[in-house]
């Protein structure tokens, strides 16, 4: 195995400034730090902001229907891909729950090295304490609100931008500024609220619904289940190493950028001509697990890049990844390879092949979500023997969103 890249997908939307509270009260009750139950009651104040729009959004779910057959069924209203209220309802209930990837291990290797990113509205950042001990936080300072810490490096601590209250990279207060006076106060109780984190692979996941991690807890299960090792035995593991990150700015919808990897090599032959060239498109197959689905498909020895076999996996709700036996390539992140570091042609050249590929790629997704805000289309039909993974991700989608 060669090269590997993963593929997140971002969440961006123009109406997401309005989303106010990530933890609805239908959500499941977990116990809770007080740290925790200080956020969690201010935030419970806004709920009542959304609940029309959420309410609308509720109903337009049904507007899919999940048990009929992918022969007859109808894929998911042009809704679901322009609404924001239902953008807003997506978080709550997909991307707020669960295991989602936000970055590799190689971003922390060393002690008091630190990422910060984002998902949805909410801030994390994810570090590594003098210890070497992995951690993750709501990147939010407890005094008034700013952020703590942006984009990446070392350092012993987090200091506010704001008014200088200093937390340990364990997530301890450890100074608050001129407070002289104050009442009632109880630092250990204004630390750093956790997250849920950690690695699996060379990813590194975050639960945003959860803030601690039991050791004994099967990561790989839970995220992969039965695919788990189905992929580390293709070469999903921290035998890779990393290369380089690129990150692409897409207008559309996040789905659609799902769809289009979910198609079944639908659309590879039409749109990526030069890829298809390097593929035994006939040898297409697709595998449905729980909440993984992978496709594979033969490749032509004699083009190296490609290699005699790819994989290409999906995990629920916005992971994928795309492996080539010498090759693997997703967007975002890439990792190579040990024997392949010093193949300066492979390396350049399987950058070039991906870089084409997110192109074209790119374009049929804008072309898409322009087509979707057009009132000439309201849903469509899956290809029955080429699109089941799209097909189970709509089902996928579908169960978070009613529960």
């Amino acid at each position: 195995m060669a090269m590997m890249m993963m593929k997140p997908i971002n969440l961006h939307f123009s109406d997401l400034k309005k989303l106010r509270n990530p933890y609805p009260n239908s959500r499941p009750q977990h116990a809770r730090s007080p740290n925790s139950l200080l956020i969690r009651k201010s935030l419970e104040t806004n709920h009542s902001l959304l609940e029309p729009s959420q309410e609308f959004a509720r109903s337009l779910i049904h507007e899919f229907n999940p048990h009929i057959p992918i022969e007859e069924a109808l894929t998911p209203p042009s809704s679901w891909y322009t609404s924001p209220s239902f953008h807003s309802l997506e978080l709550n209930q997909v991307f707020f729950r669960g295991w989602q990837a936000v970055g590799c291990t190689e971003q922390i290797q060393e002690a008091n090295s630190f990422f910060t990113g984002r998902i949805g509205n909410i801030e994390y950042v994810v570090c590594r304490d003098e210890n070497g001990k992995l951690r993750a936080f709501h990147n939010v300072c407890r005094h008034h609100a700013s952020l703590l810490a942006s984009g990446s490096g070392k350092g012993s601590c987090f200091v506010c931008p704001y008014h200088g209250w200093t937390y340990g990279l364990n997530g301890a207060l450890l100074k608050a500024s001129r407070i002289t006076g104050i009442k009632n106060f109880n630092v250990k109780e204004f630390g750093l609220v956790p997250l849920r984190v950690a690695i699996w692979g060379p990813f590194i996941l975050l639960d945003l619904e959860k803030d601690k991690f039991d050791e004994h807890d099967d990561v790989g299960m839970e995220w992969l289940g039965s695919t788990s090792e189905i992929l580390s035995t293709n070469g999903v593991d921290t035998s890779l190493s990393y290369l380089c990150r690129r990150e692409y700015t897409i207008e559309c919808n996040w789905k659609v950028f799902c769809d289009n990897y979910l198609d079944g090599g639908y659309h590879v032959p039409f749109a990526h001509k030069d890829l298809a060239s390097g593929l035994k498109l006939d040898s297409y197959s697709t595998t449905v697990y729980e909440k993984v689905s992978i496709q594979r498909c033969d490749g032509d020895e004699d083009f190296d890049r490609l290699g005699s076999k790819s994989l290409y996996a999906f995990i629920y709700p916005n992971f994928m990844v795309w492996a080539l036996d010498g090759h693997k390539s997703v967007i975002f992140d890439y990792f190579l390879d040990a024997s392949l570091k010093d193949d300066e042609a492979f390396v350049t050249g399987s950058l070039k092949d991906s870089e084409q590929v997110q192109m074209e790629d790119i374009t049929l997704c804008e072309s898409v979500q322009r087509g979707l805000e057009s009132p000439a289309y309201g849903s469509g039909r899956y290809a029955p023997m080429v699109e089941k993974a799209m097909h189970h991700f709509h089902c996928l989608l579908h169960q978070d969103l009613i529960n």
